[in-house]
């Protein structure tokens, strides 16, 4: 559900102009020893001011680290999809044992989902599939197929609008596994929040929505959405529903709400699901302990990004205007002490 990348899309710099003159610069006002002095300093002020500028002029932004851990019980196996028009991926599926972690470098401006599968193994002729999440691709590595539903999705746009990084945990395609987005030595930009769904949503699933083995048990494994279980328009926000002011939460998407109040239960969830934060690394881990807490310091749960507010700020990042000021600063302080 996170917003289409914008990389870089609002980061200005003019608006913040630098005017470095009180007056015009001539050689009939300026002895020529002087003003060769001026000039060859503000040279090279203005070349110091280039280089700290490239970077974010260039378009330069560092690459995240993403790291997916699995602190369940039982195997499973991570699935990785980039959207449409980022940069692919080296790995696309892999498995993680209990206990095990793999780091991913994600590209600037990388946007996808990522999906734990469970329940996998290979038949007779090597196929490899999962009961639960499966992406269909008959290996390990998914290729650029998706989650088949019910999958809890971690979803994320790197280096968004206002130069934001959007993420969050989605139940629009039903659940399967408990996840938790923890961001990392984030920059201080957006609220930079650890969110997701660490309930065991498979134990409350209610009859209807739940996905059990074919073995015969009626242990659930995963719990669908209302749109896969019914197909019906008012679920799935599709037809004369296809809006947020025709489609509005049904009694399952309300259950998926409670039990995970920051995870997205219906497409337009947008408001309370959605967060932020700028050029922070990500731990993605399944089934997280039940002692971590999604609850700020004061008991309440966290607010989520106004996606209308931030894809519109347009304002300048603080570290650009940091670099602009100092910069600023410093070729005042060498041109006065030319007089």
């Amino acid at each position: 559900m996170c917003p289409s990348p914008h990389a870089l899309d609002h980061i200005y710099f003019f608006p913040y102009k630098i005017h470095f003159f009180p007056f015009l610069l001539t050689s009939s006002n300026l002895q020529k020893p002087l003003f060769s002095t001026l000039m060859a300093s503000i040279s090279s002020s203005l070349l110091s001011l280039l280089l700290l500028l490239f970077p974010f002029i260039s378009g330069v932004v560092n690459s995240s680290t993403f790291t997916i851990l699995n602190q369940c019980d039982y195997t499973v196996w991570p699935g990785v999809l980039s959207g449409a028009g980022t940069s692919q991926l080296s790995t696309t599926g892999f498995v993680l044992e209990k206990g095990q972690s793999n780091a991913i470098t994600m590209p600037p401006g990388w946007s996808g989902r990522i999906w734990g599968r469970t329940y996998c193994s290979q038949d007779a002729t090597g196929r490899f599939s999962c009961a639960t999440a499966d992406c269909g691709s008959g290996i390990v590595e998914c290729n650029g197929a998706g989650a088949t539903p019910p999958a809890t999705l971690a979803e994320f746009t790197l280096n968004g609008a206002g130069g934001l990084d959007f993420y969050d945990v989605s139940l629009v395609d039903g659940y399967n596994v408990p996840m938790l987005i923890t961001p990392q030595d984030g920059t201080g930009g957006g609220n930079c929040t650890t969110i997701g769904c660490a309930t065991d949503l498979n134990s409350e699933c209610p009859a209807e929505l739940r996905v059990v083995l074919s073995d015969g048990g009626e242990r659930s494994v995963a719990c669908k959405s209302a749109c896969e279980a019914f197909g019906d328009a008012r679920y799935c926000c599709s037809g004369e529903y296809g809006n947020p002011n025709t489609c509005r939460p049904s009694s399952y998407s309300e259950l998926f709400k409670s039990a995970c109040p920051q995870a997205y239960s219906y497409a337009y969830d947008d408001g309370s699901s959605t967060f932020t934060c700028t050029a922070a690394n990500y731990l993605i881990t399944f089934c997280p302990s039940l002692s971590t807490s999604l609850k700020s310091s004061n008991g309440q749960y966290p607010r989520a990004v106004d996606i209308s507010r931030a894809q519109n700020s347009g304002r300048p990042s603080t570290s650009v205007a940091a670099v602009i000021s100092t910069v600023t600063a410093t070729l005042s302080w060498r041109f006065l002490r030319l007089f």
